[in-house]
């Protein structure tokens, strides 16, 4: 495939080995949150910020999507229409699902309420029910037909715009959970898009951080 900037033609792997955190996480999260002792509101901060930095990193993923995949599949592919219209409404139910998370997290973190808790992870299970199959659409149909149509550097504007919306203190981290299931040539590939300095980061502290706040937040799932 070519690699020529504005040619055609792009490597979308690196996007199914992101998928993955959010397969992996939100398909944990509920199982975090129904952990949670009564009252136990340190451990319901822990599993809340994981949750807002997981919703948060979704909502910009897909919002990247809708202003730069969406509009120019329907310009230049040979793409039945209502595959990208199923793929914004599923966007859209998945949207509905972070709304109601946004009302209801603030609270569990406050009281640890079992009562709250059990909404929210009722919440969780849905989004990931509808996160999976989003997923496995998207890169069955789409990502194939993305990578025959977008442009190198329109593929990377995705992921630079996906790296800006994120804290940078926390990209480290991030990059752990993007790290974690990734094979080696997986995550060579993806290294390779990481300035050096990040990658040097990443190796001294990025890592251990990574490896202490995934502890925390899975410590009561066994």
């Amino acid at each position: 495939m070519s690699t020529t900037q504005n040619t055609p033609g792009c490597e979308t792997h690196d996007m199914v080995v992101v998928h993955r955190v959010f397969r992996r996480e939100f398909a944990l999260l509920p199982r975090m949150v129904r952990a949670v002792a009564p009252g136990d509101v340190g451990q319901a901060g822990v599993v809340v910020a994981h949750a807002r930095e997981m919703t948060a990193m979704l909502h910009h993923h897909h919002t990247a999507e809708d202003v730069l995949v969406w509009p120019r599949l329907r310009d230049r592919a040979a793409l039945d229409p209502w595959l990208v219209d199923r793929m914004e409404a599923q966007h859209h139910v998945v949207g509905g699902l972070l709304d109601e998370l946004d009302v209801a997290l603030p609270r569990f973190a406050e009281t640890a309420d079992p009562a709250v808790g059990t909404v929210i992870a009722s919440v969780l299970a849905r989004l990931s029910v509808a996160l999976d199959e989003h997923l496995d659409e998207e890169e069955t149909s789409i990502l194939p037909v993305v990578a025959r149509t977008l442009t190198v550097a329109e593929w990377e504007e995705l992921a630079t715009r996906g790296m800006a919306a994120m804290s940078k203190p926390r990209l480290l981290v991030i990059l752990g959970h993007i790290l974690e299931e990734a094979d080696d040539d997986e995550r060579a590939a993806f290294l390779r898009h990481v300035p050096l300095p990040a990658r040097v980061a990443y190796r001294l502290v990025g890592r251990r951080r990574y490896l202490r706040e995934t502890a925390a937040q899975r410590r009561q799932l066994g």
